[in-house]
């Protein structure tokens, strides 16, 4: 039996989530402690709530008032309500709550039935009920409570990156669907908009939307998430991203967008769109070539059937990117023309991935050859040659500047001509100008003169 527990402060609220599946006929009130329950298994959400403010003291440090606990059995594990009523009485019991009030609701939403207890923390006299080592206290309870009833094992599933991501399944807990597969995205792919990151949710029958507003006086910005069917119809109430957990909010998703910036290579994938365009004679054929070698080519229509967005989802390196980014002849308008009136675009060959060599630095060890003090220990007037060594002090700026450059280091040598050859040699005007700078520099440090 795996028990979630979320501490807050809307005793209303989270009455008001669980009169919502009872109204649906998906759920039932099973027994409540200290708490008016008239027994038809329905909830009247003010005189409960009244009930709750009843044992609520006038002052209190605490900031989370309630507790919001879901229990749920093995899907293996069938129980009577009974069953489950004294589960709950049980395992509140044993989390020292037995004293305080709180309400039992059985949730039938899914196949795997499971309960909701929303209970008061805040005690009469203002202490409140400590939640420190709550998951480990909760795991003892129910692994405890397994044993008592004969139940099975139930472990939360862990999330890794290589785990599958499936559709959202309607018969299921869409819920939990919708929370794993955003954290699996989250965990597997690079995006940078909300819409590159809708395209790869809508793989799965997901789809993002941004609210922004102001709660007293202060401006919020918010993501809800919502679960369809294949043609894109909602098929459950939409839920908060603060509903699923921290990766699924607005700077969770800001935060992986921005970092993604730095980590995207389009090459790879450009190469294989590439080549898959070049082999394929229209639209149907375009979108299978790129199926074959695991790239998913996301298309979005107008009203009249023009395509307005186009997103290539590589699921070789991780990316979803927009056909912009690729290049002119993957956007939209292109793939448009393409497919409509047969203007096959051309492609341009994907630049290699070509490191520049770094310029080389005078600081090597002795034993290797210094090209700047090599050039210089050959006299131009006729002198023999000079053994290089290091020196420990610094060379002149302008000789720093010139060994540094080496842009000019592999040009052939021409015999006899060495004064009039072409390289980073001694050029008056650049000299005029650094000494000009050194000058004004001095001057500045002095001060005007009075």
């Amino acid at each position: 039996m795996v028990a979630k527990i979320s501490l807050g402060k809307s005793i209303y609220g989270a009455l008001s989530y669980n009169a919502e599946k009872i109204n649906k006929e998906k759920g039932r009130v099973l027994d409540t402690n200290k708490i008016y329950n008239d027994g038809s298994g329905n909830i009247d959400i003010h005189r409960a709530f009244e009930d709750f403010k009843r044992w609520m003291p006038q002052h209190t440090r605490a900031e989370k008032t309630m507790m919001h606990i879901s229990l749920n059995p093995h899907p293996d594990d069938r129980l009577s309500e009974m069953q489950y009523t004294q589960l709950a009485h049980e395992y509140m019991e044993k989390m020292g709550f037995a004293e305080m009030p709180y309400i039992i609701v059985k949730h039938e939403d899914i196949d795997r039935h499971h309960i909701h207890i929303v209970a008061l923390r805040v005690r009469p006299d203002g202490s409140c009920i400590s939640d420190k080592n709550n998951f480990y206290r909760s795991k003892e309870i129910t692994r405890e409570l397994e044993r008592k009833y004969g139940l099975h094992t139930a472990e939360r599933q862990k999330i890794t990156p290589d785990m599958p991501i499936k559709k959202i399944d309607p018969s299921g807990d869409i819920k939990r669907q919708v929370a794993n597969t955003v954290k699996m995205v989250g965990m597997r792919y690079k995006f940078q908009t909300i819409g590159e990151y809708n395209a790869i949710l809508g793989l799965y029958n997901i789809r993002c939307e941004q609210t922004d507003g102001r709660v007293n006086g202060r401006e919020y910005h918010g993501l809800v998430y919502f679960a369809t069917d294949d043609n894109g119809k909602t098929i459950a109430s939409p839920f908060k991203a603060s509903r699923l957990g921290k990766f699924a909010s607005h700077t969770a998703i800001d935060g992986r967008m921005e970092r993604a910036k730095d980590k995207i290579d389009i090459r790879p994938t450009k190469q294989i769109v590439s080549e898959a365009l070049a082999q394929s004679s229209g639209k149907d054929d375009f979108i299978a070539n790129l199926k074959e070698r695991n790239i998913d080519l996301i298309l979005r229509h107008t009203d009249t059937g023009r395509i307005y967005g186009a997103t290539f989802i590589d699921h070789n390196t991780g990316t979803v990117l927009n056909g912009s980014r690729l290049g002119k002849e993957f956007s939209a308008n292109s793939l448009e023309k393409w497919f409509t009136v047969g203007e096959k675009p051309s492609v341009m060959p994907v630049a290699p991935d070509v490191q520049q060599e770094q310029p080389q630095q005078d600081n090597r060890q002795s034993g290797n050859t210094q090209t700047g003090t090599a050039d210089s220990g050959q006299s131009t007037t006729g002198g023999g040659s000079a053994t290089s060594h290091s020196q420990p002090f610094s060379q002149p700026q302008s000789q720093t500047r010139q060994n540094n450059s080496s842009a000019y280091d592999d040009a052939p040598t021409l015999p006899g001509l060495d004064l009039f050859q072409t390289g980073p040699g001694f050029d008056p005007q650049e000299e005029a100008f650094y000494r000009e700078m050194q000058r004004r520099r001095k001057k500045k440090r002095r001060g005007p003169k009075l």
